[in-house]
């Protein structure tokens, strides 16, 4: 099972964890650990490119572990343009969870 924890502070997403394997197809052949990366990928992604934004980052890849957080101290514009990404990104591992909620658990904490 994979733990996706998503941390707000000030009602703006802050951090983003998912540690461990969905475990739901052999390893290679996961879908839903396929989906679910592509959707949390695709957005650190778009908070380091398309937003400008160096969050911090860490990962391994072996256990299944990546967590990165917005930096304290980033300008309004670029809390908007994180914030629209990472909520774009909460629809979709939302609607993940609940399709394959055996696999994918999903906590947000405010």
């Amino acid at each position: 099972m994979t733990k996706v924890t998503i941390t707000k502070k000030n009602n703006y997403i802050a951090e983003v964890e998912c540690d461990g394997h969905t475990n739901y197809g052999e390893k290679g052949e996961d879908i839903v650990c396929a989906a679910l990366s592509s959707v949390v990928q695709t957005a650190l992604l778009g908070i380091l490119v398309v937003a400008g934004v160096e969050a911090k980052v860490e990962r391994n890849d072996d256990k299944g572990y990546l967590k990165f957080s917005l930096p304290t101290n980033i300008t309004d514009d670029e809390k908007q343009k994180c914030e629209v990404i990472l909520e774009t990104m909460l629809c979709g591992v939302s609607d993940l969870n609940v399709g394959f909620s055996d696999f994918i658990e999903l906590e947000v904490k405010n």
